[in-house]
């Protein structure tokens, strides 16, 4: 029976005109609830983003409209239109008309604690000569207490405008830094991080003086150089291993100075756009911090951490527990070191330097070493990331994976084995990252840094055939991360993703790029930033891409970076980073 026959069935003929009023009321005030009431089959999003352009990284589905979040996860992703239907009274509504969303930025390979030691530090990356540099030194020291450290960081020579006056194989003497710091130990690092300079105080407190002076004789440092003068003097430059000599004296860090250090690098990340980490290289105290900022609910950065494979106390103890798999803190991967750096001349090649004769860089890691660590990762469940910048480092790298691979040859484990850097490779190395399913982790940023010097090191030749070859990589079908490798570049993906597309310097040289085949496409750069990431950290299924059930890492931009011209990327500003459905940095356009 109708409720309008039940009624006038059962009350007086005089009601039926006002029950019939009533009843259009309800009718439409029922419909009304129902239109703006999510059904009982559709949950209310949290917060609902509507009006603008989503690059979604999705094949089926690669540019929306409109998305909603349940909390920390992606409730739906499609049409203005269609999420109406997730809108409840208690959603946020935000509308991001003309601006463009993409998923959380993945910074695929850097220094997380490093990052923030470096805004601490003495920044030196601006410097443009060493009268410069020296200058900064001085002016700390006048207002540091005698006695105390001064570190800085992110000197290159190579990028000065003039060499220093006095050097020696290129790098600088620690003469005119010495004599402005008598009463301080001074280190500066180089801005590869595989390099230092050291004043006079710290070579005393290190006990390292002339030849016929030292108390142990002559130093032969495996994978690593004291470089001295023609008459045994140090000149103060301290590269790859031998920093050791001189870093094991600094004073251990404070509790104190780890959290400044900690809420800097968090803060930047927000800033821009980094909802995730890949941190290379982790030692036990680093470690020890970063889960205690985890169980105090502190750390709003995901990190991916990879362990200092060189602490081998450190590598058998995580074998014993077995890798940890956490939506912030995740610990599968191990991190090892086969050669140095271009820049400081550490970088292993097949052929000698092109600005060096007789010298082909340094082997930091014994492969025997390397080819244990990966039997044992292939054993025990952990993830391979072995830096290696050289054509000779690259080449043995692969070649220890293809020996631990053929020998265990397990066709259920999933190794996702990585090489981070790849900077230089020779030819018939290319393809063998595809053959082998080895990761490429690059640093596009690294091109628009390094490239106009790098041909001072490697020769014509070498660069073409060999150097940044980003889309020779991906042709073979490998996927490539990018990233930034700070605190040696600055944490910035849109300067990453301006050099991707561009192979530019950042302020716009040469016309073409360098090598301008190898360029990326914008898709591509997008994907190595993001999916790519996701996949070199086995994380694809949570994250990388803006897919319904995936976490809620987000990231909107103020401007279409695949669609502007190329001479404005650089223009572009974060305007908002969510991680896990929570907006932790947002500005006004």
């Amino acid at each position: 029976m109708s409720f309008e026959n039940f009624a006038m069935k059962c009350l007086p003929k005089k009601s039926l005109k006002h029950i019939k009023f009533n009843l259009l009321f309800f009718v439409l005030w029922t419909c009304l609830i129902t239109a703006c009431t999510p059904s009982k089959n559709i949950e209310e999003a949290t917060i609902v983003f509507k009006g603008g352009t989503i690059y979604t990284q999705e094949a089926e589905n690669p540019i929306a409209e409109a998305l909603a979040i349940k909390d920390s996860l992606i409730l739906f992703v499609g049409s203005d239109e269609e999420v109406e239907a997730y809108i409840g009274p208690l959603t946020q509504m935000i509308d991001f008309s003309g601006k463009i969303m993409t998923p959380g930025w993945i910074e695929g390979h850097g220094h997380f604690m490093g990052l923030g030691y470096n805004l601490l530090n003495l920044d030196l990356s601006a410097a443009k000569n060493y009268d410069e540099i020296v200058e900064k030194v001085r002016l700390t020291a006048a207002n540091t207490k005698s006695g105390q450290w001064i570190i800085g960081n992110g000197w290159h020579q190579s990028k000065w405008e003039e060499p220093a006056k006095n050097s020696f194989n290129g790098f600088p003497l620690h003469d005119l830094l010495s004599a402005v710091t008598p009463d301080h130990p001074v280190v500066l690092f180089h801005a590869s991080g595989h390099a230092l300079l050291a004043n006079a105080k710290a070579m005393e407190i290190a006990k390292i003086g002339p030849l016929n002076r030292e108390l142990n004789g002559y130093r032969k440092i495996s994978g690593g150089e004291i470089i001295r003068d023609e008459k045994g003097h140090p000149t103060g430059i301290f590269n790859e291993n031998a920093m050791g000599l001189i870093s094991q004296y600094i004073p251990e860090r404070s509790e104190e100075r780890n959290l400044q250090a900690f809420n800097l690098a968090q803060a930047t990340c927000h800033k821009n756009g980094i909802t995730s980490f890949h941190d290379a290289g982790i030692g036990k105290s680093n470690m020890a911090f970063y889960q205690k900022m985890k169980s105090d609910g502190s750390l709003k950065t995901r990190i991916y951490a990879m362990l200092d494979g060189s602490d081998k106390e450190l590598l058998q103890d995580w074998y014993q527990k077995g890798p940890l798999i956490d939506p912030w803190l995740t610990v599968r991967s191990i991190k090892l070191m086969a050669d140095g750096a271009l820049g400081s001349k550490g970088a292993w090649l097949l052929e000698e330097y092109s600005d060096q004769a007789g010298h082909y860089g340094h082997e930091t890691m014994p492969m025997e070493e390397i080819y244990q660590t990966v039997e044992d990762g292939l054993q025990f469940g952990f993830q391979i990331a072995t830096h290696a910048i050289g054509d000779k480092a690259n080449q043995e790298v692969l070649n220890q994976y293809q020996k631990a691979l053929e020998k265990i040859n397990t066709p259920s484990v999933d190794p996702r084995f990585r090489i981070e850097h790849v900077q230089h490779l020779h030819p018939k190395d290319i393809p063998r990252f595809a053959q082998l399913g080895v990761i490429p982790s690059m640093q596009a940023i690294h091109l628009s840094s390094d490239r106009p010097w790098a041909m001072d090191r490697l020769g014509k030749k070498r660069i073409i055939e060999g150097a940044y070859m980003w889309q020779s990589l991906l042709a073979t079908g490998i996927p490539v991360i990018n990233g930034t490798d700070v605190p040696v570049e600055p944490l910035s993906p849109i300067a990453n993703f301006y050099a991707s597309v561009t192979r530019k310097t950042l302020d716009g040289k040469p016309e073409t790029g360098y090598e301008p085949a190898q360029k990326m496409t914008r898709d591509q750069a997008l994907k190595s930033y993001t999916l790519s990431p996701a996949f070199g950290a086995f994380e694809e299924k949570i994250k990388g891409s803006i897919t319904s059930g995936k976490l809620a890492d987000l990231v909107i931009l103020n401007q279409d970076l695949m669609k502007i011209d190329e001479n404005q990327i650089l223009n572009t500003k974060v305007l908002m980073t969510i991680i896990g459905g929570d907006i932790v940095y947002q500005i006004e356009e």
